[in-house]
């Protein structure tokens, strides 16, 4: 079975026209709400729109079997005023993902995003974690390290004490954060080369803090197989070896997806991390789903380059396909 830990909702055009609205009158209107029915939902997830084929498609395409789905990152808008947009907006998003997983049980599972408003205390993200996993049955949440979304105002690292209040409740929880940064608003860095940017200096904030020894039964995984990190590893592990903390093993106690598009990067994450910290995700459809010419398939279908890879055993394959996702997002057999 192939499970893809890494996706994003196909939503319909309600909802961004109701985050067009809430930017437009920023609160004064009320929250009202998106209002589409169930028909409404499935099309969207059958609706060709970022790929060549719609969600549901490219996912049979693909050999998918089931996906993890969360708010798209760069529309969560994090770093907008007043608060209460940011909350409201991410509310209707995680009721829109709690809809569509219910409809399409077989081939969904719900992952929910924080209501992270720029400059809030974290505590204040609790009351939809708590309801999105307690009363919504959702199996995890996405997780931004810049909530100021490149804005020039640097939000606390992830081996601070602001987050520490967070990773409590995600242990009392016993669900896993997903590390996935939102938009940028930087015309210098535009949001994808951001995502990177904010996942390197993720890894490095925690494995060069205490948070893993602080919260030993705490579960992260890093999107887009770790930034960076895995590429310029000699770096901090020479650093690391002065202080007798080496950084190659530490990061293996965090999680990574396999969200890289060429057998290459995909070998490098493995052989760094080892099979049983790899993922499969895909984020597909997203912004690896443009036709690969040399292949005549979009860059996404990276399942093809995983079976291919002589040198992992089928075991080492079926952890990276199923059961390590299972594991960490304690999902049913």
């Amino acid at each position: 079975m192939i499970i893809d830990c890494h996706g994003h909702v196909s939503a319909p055009v309600e909802l961004w026209a109701y985050k067009a609205t809430l930017l437009a009158h920023r609160g004064s209107h009320g929250r009202s709400g998106v209002r589409v029915s169930d028909e409404q939902l499935i099309a969207a997830a059958n609706k060709a729109e970022i790929g060549p084929s719609g969600h549901l498609d490219l996912m049979k395409r693909h050999g998918t079997d089931l996906q993890l789905i969360s708010p798209r990152p760069f529309q969560m808008m994090h770093a907008e005023k007043p608060a209460r947009v940011v909350h409201w907006f991410t509310e209707e998003v995680n009721t829109l993902i709690h809809r569509q997983c219910r409809l399409l049980p077989e081939r969904f599972v719900p992952i929910c995003g924080l209501p992270q408003a720029a400059g809030e205390p974290i505590a204040n993200v609790f009351p939809e974690l708590e309801r999105c996993i307690k009363g919504l049955g959702f199996k995890g949440c996405l997780l931004n390290p810049d909530p100021f979304e490149n804005s020039g105002v640097e939000a606390p690292g992830l081996g601070e004490r602001y987050w520490y209040p967070l990773y409590e409740k995600l242990c009392e929880l016993d669900v896993p954060a997903h590390i996935h940064s939102t938009g940028s608003r930087s015309e210098r860095t535009p949001y994808s080369l951001h995502f990177i940017n904010e996942e390197s200096i993720a890894v490095f904030n925690l494995v060069n803090s205490t948070v893993l020894e602080d919260f030993p039964d705490l579960k992260i995984l890093v999107s887009h197989g770790g930034g960076a990190i895995p590429y310029q590893l000699g770096r901090f592990e020479s650093a690391s070896l002065r202080a007798q903390r080496r950084f190659s093993t530490r990061m293996r106690r965090l999680y990574f997806d396999t969200v890289l598009y060429t057998p290459a990067a995909l070998r490098l994450l493995i052989e760094t991390v080892g099979s049983e910290r790899c993922l499969f995700g895909t984020e597909c459809p997203g912004v690896g789903s443009a036709v690969n010419p040399d292949t005549g398939e979009t860059m996404d279908d990276i399942a093809p380059y995983i079976q291919g890879f002589d040198w992992l055993s089928a075991a080492q394959k079926k952890m990276i396909f199923e059961d390590n996702v299972r594991r960490v997002f304690k999902l049913a057999a």
